[in-house]
């Protein structure tokens, strides 16, 4: 499986736009090379960097199996114009919460992964109900790490 964007390489700085400090839109991703078998994917994105700990930023999963990526600025709505259900961030929204650290640099990790179910859970499942869910289901996972600092 491959995960990448448009606006920011692996490992390389996430543009402003996408952050807190600018429009605090979702980022577009492209996918390819899911594993056979492959009936729904799920999103996460996280920030370990954090000083709470683990900052959770998107939670979006049951997002058809025959996407090949999302656009930029993905509604934040349960189940978005792009298909699939969002989940609650840590900031307690529904859908894409940009980054917004308080210091220093920090690394925001997207982590894509091919499951062999749907989830079915409802709007608004927390990055642990979905883990949950996701076990014994994960077929492929890949990821892409972007920076930012403020």
């Amino acid at each position: 499986m491959e995960l990448t964007s448009p606006a920011f390489s692996e490992g390389a700085m996430i543009p402003n736009k996408y952050t807190c400090d600018g429009a605090d839109v979702s980022p577009p991703l492209k996918w390819g090379a899911l594993p056979a078998g492959t009936k729904s994917l799920a999103l996460i994105c996280d920030d370990p960097d954090a000083p709470v700990g683990i900052w959770v930023h998107w939670v979006y999963y049951d997002i058809p199996a025959d996407r090949q990526g999302l656009p930029e600025k993905v509604a934040p709505h349960d189940r978005p114009a792009e298909d699939g259900t969002q989940g609650k961030n840590d900031f307690r929204k529904i859908g894409y919460g940009g980054p917004c650290p308080p210091g220093g640099t920090h690394r925001y990790y997207f982590k894509l992964y091919a499951l062999d179910t749907a989830l079915n859970l409802p709007p608004g499942a927390t990055k642990n109900q979905v883990l949950k869910a996701m076990e014994n289901h994960i077929i492929g996972q890949t990821q892409l790490m972007g920076k930012y600092k403020r």
